[in-house]
């Protein structure tokens, strides 16, 4: 039993460094050749948003490309986050440990 508890501490410690390496892991996605700008980081907050001031009168172009660079953060972002949680360990250890 105390076991189990301990494992249950150490998965939770585990998943609290998880959530600040994350915090940590930013990525920037552009589009439109660099017109507009996405910075996220590992839990996917919006850091920043830089738009240049010519796509401000398209409106249909301007949605376009933030979705464009979304799409480019996210993506890098995942490619980052995957090789950090793999430097982190194997969490199923700890799970088994705690009965999950």
């Amino acid at each position: 039993m105390f076991n189990k508890i301990k494992a249950i501490k150490n998965l939770r410690t585990q998943a609290k460094q998880m959530q600040n390496t994350l915090d940590d892991i930013v990525a920037e996605g552009e589009a439109g050749w660099g017109k507009v700008k996405v910075k996220m980081n590992g839990n996917q907050r919006v850091l920043d948003i830089h738009i240049a001031d010519e796509l401000m009168s398209d409106k249909t172009k301007l949605v376009a490309t933030l979705k464009d660079a979304f799409a480019d953060a996210t993506k890098k972002l995942q490619k980052e986050m995957a090789g950090k949680m793999k430097d982190m360990g194997d969490l199923r250890d700890l799970m088994k440990q705690a009965g999950m």
